[in-house]
Order: C-alpha cells, then structure tokens, then sequence
C-alpha cells in the first residue's frame, strides 16, 4: 500500500474519532426530575435544563445569592414543568443575567445539587425588533 492511501486512511479514521467524540457530549433539553433521574442512574453527561428565573409580582428577579467574593453565585430557576430549582454556578454572573427572559444551564447534579458549569441566556434586547422611523 501506498504512503498516500495510509495517510488518507489515517486521516478518515480520526475524523470519525472526533466526530464520534462530539456527538456524545450532545444533549437534549430535559427538565430538573429528568436530570436528577439520569444522575441517580450514573449518568454524569452534561445535561441542559430551559427554564426562566423566579420574579415576584413587580417582575423583578428574586432568589440571587452572589458569594461575598462576587466570584459564584446561587439563584432559582423554574423549569418547563414548574419545578423550582436552585442552581449554583461556579462564576461570575454573566452580563444581563437579570434581564434575560429565558435561561439554559448546561451542568448536572453534585451532591444533590444542580451546578451549572455554563449558562445560556436569551436577552429580549437581541431578539426585538426595532421600529424605523422614517
């Protein structure tokens, strides 16, 4: 066999290693009682939840516990079942977490705890649309 057709095999075989790799780290929306199922199960993938954060009745956002160092914090979140969950994250509070209308935390149970290792937010100020004045 040639040098060529060895590289190119070679060259085959690791793109379908890491494409197989990323496929796996894939997963689907589920809400907080599925993700505590997959983890009591063993399951340790990183598994996203949507949901919205707690407001009161003003509509302000309520359930924010930022570490004294500022550098973590805790809040609640609702799923799409109306679960409630605290969620810590392990960083900084992303820019407009405040006024985000949807999140998405991308983590999983740790001791009976959900810890969002990343946060996703949807902003309403990137999806309105802006009248023309003409």
């Amino acid at each position: 066999m040639k040098k060529s057709h060895i590289f190119g095999i070679l060259v085959i075989a690791t793109a379908i290693v890491v494409i197989m790799s990323t496929a796996g780290d894939a997963s689907a929306y589920v809400s907080f009682q599925d993700a505590k199922e997959m983890a009591e199960k063993g399951n340790d993938n990183k598994i996203h939840v949507v949901g919205t954060l707690t407001k009161d009745e003003a509509g302000h956002v309520v359930g924010i516990e930022p570490s004294p160092d500022m550098m973590s914090f805790k809040f609640q979140m609702v799923d799409e079942n109306n679960e409630t969950q605290v969620v810590y994250h392990p960083n900084p509070m992303p820019t407009d977490f405040l006024r985000s209308e949807q999140v998405v935390v991308v983590g999983g149970y740790h001791n009976g705890k959900f810890v969002a290792d990343k946060i996703l937010l949807k902003c309403p100020s990137k999806y309105q649309e802006e009248g023309v004045n003409t």
